[in-house]
């Protein structure tokens, strides 16, 4: 049985002083340098270009280090084995299905994450809720994406939640991105007048953009009056900024009007 192993290697493999392993050496650490130039370089390139290339570089650069990685593999297998399609199917799938039983998870989040970059639910610069989290796509790679919350936390999390999990993306490749500020006010005030200084809160801040429109949906509960001030910031990363922008600026004007703020009770679910 072991002669027959080492006969089936022999044809699989070439010998081993014709594997030529410096070349082999040079095409891994080039294909690193590449897929390493490319994931630093695109962000900085983004800034630098207008904002409008943001969403058309950043989504770019993980099918570009798929790229490099499959030209790679596709260079070296030949180098190590007898070209021949038998032998080439042979090996591919051996160690699929090694990988297969030894690393499951990592497998499952790996196949993931190239349909991830093929079908795109989520790219670089998108805002996304994934597993409850909601952030901002920082970098996709192989295994996982990194999004960044509110708060300045990153979190890693693995490709593989697409298969059993519900993936909401505010923006979905735009830079448009619709931001919510909610007030609370008792009843007793002159809802045209707070829905009026609302939007004029909105229009006066530095970071809405004029195009699109400014929304103010006023909603009775039997805890008082909700107000949802819907706009568009220049920049859709700048949600964050906007909303705070647009919470402070808009509690301040309600004080100067007279308006009594209010909380919602714990136990009210909008």
């Amino acid at each position: 049985m072991n002669k027959d192993i080492s006969e089936s290697a022999e044809l699989i493999f070439r010998d081993f002083d014709k594997i030529p392993f410096f070349s082999i050496a040079l095409i891994i650490i080039s294909a690193y340098l590449l897929s390493f130039l490319v994931k630093r370089l695109l962000p900085v390139l983004a800034e630098v270009l207008p904002p409008r290339f943001r969403y058309y570089l950043l989504p770019a650069g993980p099918l570009l280090r798929l790229i490099i990685i499959l030209a790679a593999l596709l260079i070296i297998v030949p180098m190590v084995i007898s070209p021949s399609l038998q032998n080439i199917v042979a090996i591919f799938g051996s160690v699929g299905l090694a990988l297969g039983f030894a690393f499951k998870d990592f497998a499952s989040s790996l196949i993931a994450g190239i349909i991830a970059i093929y079908e795109q639910p989520y790219r670089v610069g998108d805002r996304v809720t994934i597993d409850g989290i909601y952030g901002e796509v920082q970098s996709i790679n192989m295994r996982s994406l990194k999004l960044v919350t509110h708060d300045d936390t990153a979190v890693t999390i693995p490709h593989s939640k697409i298969w059993n999990g519900n993936i909401q993306n505010s923006n979905d490749g735009s830079r448009e991105q619709m931001c919510i500020a909610d007030f609370y006010l008792a009843p007793d005030h002159d809802s045209s007048k707070v829905r009026s200084l609302l939007r004029d809160v909105a229009l006066a801040s530095p970071y809405t953009l004029f195009r699109r429109p400014v929304v103010v949906r006023v909603s009775q509960k039997p805890w008082g009056t909700h107000y949802r001030v819907k706009a568009y910031p220049v920049e859709g990363r700048d949600e964050f900024a906007y909303v705070t922008d647009l919470t402070v600026k808009g509690r301040a004007a309600l004080q100067q009007l007279g308006a009594e703020l209010v909380s919602v009770p714990v136990a009210v679910k909008e």
